[in-house]
């Protein structure tokens, strides 16, 4: 049974154990203003002695979440997202160095969003403090710690820190879509994947899943309900899911787009992509280096410029064309517009700069007969 102490006006409570070797350890909390709260307490420490849950052992922070990452998450993931786990990696050795995950409060955990937030953009934190509230969350679970030591952080962020990703405008967007269409030829497939990419706004993983089952010539629909797995793939599986639910979706495409594609027909029975002459999927340094040998020919001068760049292309193209944004969410298949909106804000306030001038130029002309230029008008008090 939990040993129930008082100290002064407080309860403290102690378990102890053995482990196989016969070693006694002991683990305690103190600061329980009733014996009630204490005795709960104790039972729960009860419950995880003789389940097997209590360990002598009080990791860091980083020992915890390198070990978390290598169970949980190391084999399924891509390869960028290893990285940005790596990264918060490093972030928690920067700011929590040794330590104990226990040890660590909502206060300690505030005061490091708030000197990291100094010097990093809003996606950037809000995914950190994601990825690590995700490790804390699992602490929790193994019953290392009791409190989420994460819980309502209130992210701070630093607005001059953030990319802006560059996007073709209307112009670039043509030059690039007729230099490429003049020099296709199916045995460069990756030509065909930036075109499909600035028709429709779909990933890479995406484009590259794409079986001639899925492209609907009469309907002239495109279903995605998979995406090529460039990680852990196999010739029998080379399919992952889409990266999320709402991903699936079918797209509605132009003429223009399903004549380009027929033309590949006689590269692969069932993959619309796959490069008939090295027998295998282009990968992301394939078409981005095709891409940027096609920027140069256009003089398009956009040095951060990717393969990923034409999706936020593509939703550029259909803003400046007033497609509602609801239309555009679904087309990109985000869960809710709301996504969309956060992702492109960028984009959607350039346009509605555009648009207000628009707005301030059409009330200008409230009052102004239709025969009277503006320039000529004489405002009250001047004559």
């Amino acid at each position: 049974m939990a040993q129930i102490v008082k100290r002064g006006k407080s309860y403290m409570v102690r378990v102890t154990w053995r482990d196989a070797s016969g070693k006694q350890h002991k683990k305690s909390k103190s600061g329980f203003k009733t014996k009630s709260a204490a005795r709960e307490y104790g039972a729960k420490l009860e419950i995880q002695k003789y389940n097997g849950v209590l360990t002598s052992l009080n990791p860091t922070f980083l020992k915890y979440y390198q070990d978390w990452y290598d169970t949980y998450k190391k084999n399924n993931v891509s390869t960028a997202t290893a990285k940005f786990y790596s990264y918060c990696i490093n972030v928690i050795n920067q700011y929590f160095g040794n330590s104990k995950l226990e040890n660590i409060t909502r206060r300690q955990y505030q005061l490091f969003i708030n000197e990291f937030g100094k010097s990093h953009s809003k996606p950037t934190v809000s995914k950190v403090n994601s990825y690590l509230k995700t490790c804390v969350k699992s602490a929790m679970a193994d019953g290392i710690i009791h409190k989420d030591f994460t819980a309502n952080a209130q992210l701070v962020w630093n607005d001059e820190n953030v990319k802006k990703v560059q996007y073709l405008s209307i112009d670039e967007l043509n030059r690039l879509t007729n230099a490429l269409e003049f020099k296709l030829t199916p045995y460069f497939t990756t030509r065909y994947m930036i075109l499909t990419a600035i028709y429709t706004g779909m990933r890479l993983s995406e484009i590259a899943g794409l079986t001639w089952n899925d492209v609907n010539f009469s309907f002239k629909t495109i279903t995605i309900n998979k995406s090529w797995n460039y990680l852990s793939g196999t010739p029998d599986n080379p399919f992952k899911p889409t990266k999320t639910q709402s991903s699936n979706r079918i797209i509605h495409v132009n003429d223009e787009l399903l004549d380009l594609l027929s033309q590949l027909k006689g590269n692969d029975e069932q993959l619309v992509f796959m490069n008939p002459t090295y027998g295998k999927m282009p990968g992301s340094s394939s078409v981005n280096r095709t891409l940027r040998t096609f920027l140069k020919k256009c003089n398009i001068d956009k040095p951060n410029f990717h393969f990923h760049s034409l999706r936020h292309s593509h939703v550029a193209y259909l803003l400046a064309h007033n497609v509602p944004l609801y239309a555009i969410s679904k087309r990109l298949g985000h869960s809710n517009i709301t996504t969309t909106a956060n992702r492109y804000a960028y984009l959607i306030d350039e346009y509605k700069k555009e648009g207000d001038k628009q707005i301030d130029n059409a009330l200008s002309q409230i009052g102004v007969p239709k025969s009277v230029p503006t320039s000529k008008l004489v405002t009250k008090g001047n004559g």
